[in-house]
């Protein structure tokens, strides 16, 4: 099923929405209100990939009729097999699922090798911004000929297919480099993000087995070099290392390195390499990368990705979500440290023929405005980025009017994208407005490491656009929301987000760890369904999804379930604030009680009276926005929130705060540890 068979017969989404609005769902506590409806622009719809509603249903009914064969026939559509599969999926082990395994591939291929021959090859593939605002532009077959040099030098280091690498880079053309030479050899990467600690790289070194670490000496951000390599050296020192064998280094700042026999500058070793190299030809299950990501137990967990499905969907989902078009400049901003950066910066564009922007820097620096002004001289199409970016330039420029988006040509706009949490209204209708211009659809995506792209999402030209919601599955991908015994609950009603069908690019397992995936992502209790991690809501009408954060934050107050995502939606949207975090804590009356942290636009109350007056407006609004059960229990003010520099809101800590525990987690790769002294004042 592929999540729309509960459509009335000859629905349509703008009458869903339309009957929605006009008897609004009471009953369910985290059920969003959202009144705004945004159809299609015409314009846009009539050049969209998939052309309307009529073929949106038309393959999502081709998938439910037969799972398998939907998607062999996109993967023998999209893919270049070296060896063609016989077998669509094994699922004889499930959940360990097996896609395409007898067919044989290699990913680099796919993403280079096919435009050579073709006007692509000639056609810029990447254009790198530094943090300064230097610009750099490499072609297809510049940079098909850059990887197969980067290869043969690994080669001659002897490192052979089926080892692991540690990527550890700041975003560059190095970097892509690097991830595309290893798919290229069938060297399995663990892309390590350039702002983690070096016990975090440690500790994902041991648990890969890695045997080769490549980096950089140094990155640039905010207009200051900082160092890399160093946190490389101290890696080791912390032990477990011994089977790393070479240390590949990409010379970026100049900075002074510690040098012994195993390390190697990146220039030197492509010095001299043949411009070809023959790809290693890989089954489609051959692990294409591992990358970590925070676990409940506060453990890393390695998501392990196969190459034929995650390809397939990153190849799709390029066509399906993003409408690429040979015309598009296509602008991710996320690093590849993250599975956005690597499916949407390293991979899907590449396998796409597309051109994109790749930027080292910070949205800030110089100014607020760095992102429109790249828009601006770039003449970028398609721009994809986070929520926590959007609100903190929507801060930025009611401060500094210089850096709103309206003051630059952001004409050459036709699609936007969020991407790494739910967007909250107030920000989706800013972003639309004065980034979009009123013109632009918004693709809302829904997606996770595992899932390797996107699961739930608009399709720009077909979907009317509610802000907040990410609106419907893709075809194929058989989401549903069900209860804690895995039963299906009617639309209307909240509860646990599952995938009831395996789907190409999904987690393969857990590094090691077999048994922590079963349990972690197939419980038994849901009877072989996906679990998610996330609770959501779907409309009774339209059946459009909402997504109301993890499950772990979904806060039950006197009995009430309640999304942490809704309360925070609902402090935003009052004009005074322009962030907030919301968690839980322990309360001996209500089980629960709502801890808010908040950043508001103007200057922050620093006298008890003033801050009591503020907080006492907010929690007015938020019983009026959602019902007094919402009112948080606890509002506290700063000046920003705890993030890691990637921009995602570290919640573990705040949960700390609000139960007054001792902070005893890794803060190293915090922008601003300083904060978490201002947020521990109570009121």
């Amino acid at each position: 099923m592929s999540g729309n068979s509960q459509f009335p017969k000859n629905w349509t989404p703008q009458e869903g929405l339309i009957s929605h609005l006009e008897e609004q769902d009471k009953t369910v506590a985290f059920s969003m209100s959202e009144k705004r409806i945004f159809p299609p622009p015409e314009a846009f719809a009539r050049q969209a990939t998939i052309a309307g509603m009529d073929q949106y249903l038309a393959l999502c009914a081709e998938a439910e009729s037969d799972h398998e064969a939907f998607w062999a026939r996109r993967a023998r559509e999209q893919v270049l097999w070296h060896k063609p599969f016989t077998r669509t999926l094994d699922a004889s082990r499930a959940p360990f699922y097996r896609w395409f395994d007898d067919g044989e591939l290699n990913v680099s291929y796919n993403c280079l090798d096919r435009h050579l021959g073709t006007p692509v090859e000639h056609k810029t593939a990447l254009i790198f911004e530094a943090d300064d605002g230097t610009s750099t532009r490499i072609t297809y077959g510049e940079l098909h000929r850059r990887v197969c040099r980067f290869a043969n030098g690994l080669k001659s280091l002897g490192h052979v297919k089926g080892e692991r690498v540690i990527i550890y880079m700041p975003m560059s053309i190095e970097a892509i480099v690097a991830m595309q030479a290893c798919a290229r050899l069938g060297l399995t990467h663990s892309v390590v993000f350039g702002g983690f600690s070096a016990k975090s790289l440690q500790e994902r070194i041991v648990d890969a087995g890695a045997t080769l670490v490549i980096a950089a000496d140094g990155q640039y951000r905010g207009g200051k070099p900082l160092p890399l390599l160093p946190a490389v050296h101290e890696a080791f020192e912390l032990g477990g290392c011994e089977a790393i064998r070479h240390v590949v280094v990409y010379k970026r700042t100049g900075a002074e390195v510690g040098w012994d026999a195993r390390h190697h500058w990146m220039h030197d070793l492509e010095k001299g390499q043949p411009d070809v190299c023959e790809p290693e030809w890989v089954d489609a299950e051959h692990p294409l990368f591992i990358l970590y990501t925070s676990g409940s137990t506060g453990k890393p967990k390695g998501v392990q990705h196969a190459s034929g499905g995650y390809l397939l969907h990153a190849m799709l989902t390029m066509k399906w979500t993003f409408d690429i078009k040979p015309s598009d400049i296509f602008w991710c901003t996320a690093d590849v440290g993250w599975v956005t950066g690597h499916t949407y910066v390293a991979y899907g564009p590449l396998a796409a023929g597309a051109t994109e922007i790749v930027f080292e820097g910070v949205p800030t620096f110089p100014n607020a405005g760095r992102f429109w002004d790249m828009i601006a001289r770039h003449q970028v199409s398609i721009f994809y980025t986070a929520p926590t970016a959007i609100r903190s330039l929507i801060k930025a420029s009611g401060t500094d009017p210089a850096t709103h988006p309206g003051r630059y040509d952001l004409s050459s706009l036709r699609l936007l994208g969020s991407v790494g949490e739910p967007i909250n209204p107030e920000a989706w209708v800013w972003y639309h407005t004065n980034v979009g211009g009123g013109r632009c659809p918004i693709v809302d995506t829904f997606w996770q490491t595992e899932t390797g792209g996107h699961m739930i999402t608009p399709l720009p030209g077909v979907t009317p656009l509610v802000p907040g919601s990410c609106t419907l599955p893709l075809p194929g991908i058989a989401t549903a929301i069900v209860d804690e015994a895995g039963h299906d609950l009617p639309n209307g009603t909240g509860g646990i987000l599952v995938v009831k069908k395996p789907w190409p690019s999904m987690i393969r397992t857990i590094w090691g760890d077999p048994e922590r995936f079963q349990k972690s992502y197939f419980p038994t209790e849901l009877g072989g369904y996906y679990l998610a991690g996330d609770g959501a809501v779907r409309n009774k009408d339209t059946g459009y999804f909402t997504i109301t954060g993890r499950i772990d934050d979904v806060l039950n107050v006197s009995g009430h379930r309640m999304g942490t995502m809704e309360i925070e939606s609902a402090l935003v949207a009052n004009p005074l604030v322009a962030e907030s975090a919301v968690v839980g804590r322990p309360d001996d009356l209500t089980g629960e009680a709502i801890v808010a942290f908040v950043v508001l636009k103007g200057a922050r109350p620093t006298d008890a009276a003033s801050a009591a007056k503020v907080a006492q407006q907010l929690r007015d609004w938020v019983g009026k926005e959602i019902g007094p059960i919402a009112k948080p229990k606890d509002i506290r003010f700063g000046d920003n929130l705890p993030k890691t520099r990637s921009g995602k809101i570290m919640r573990r800590l705040l949960r700390a705060i609000a139960k007054g525990e001792a902070i005893t987690q890794d803060t190293s790769t915090l922008e601003n540890p300083a904060i978490l002294d201002q947020l521990k004042q109570p009121l």
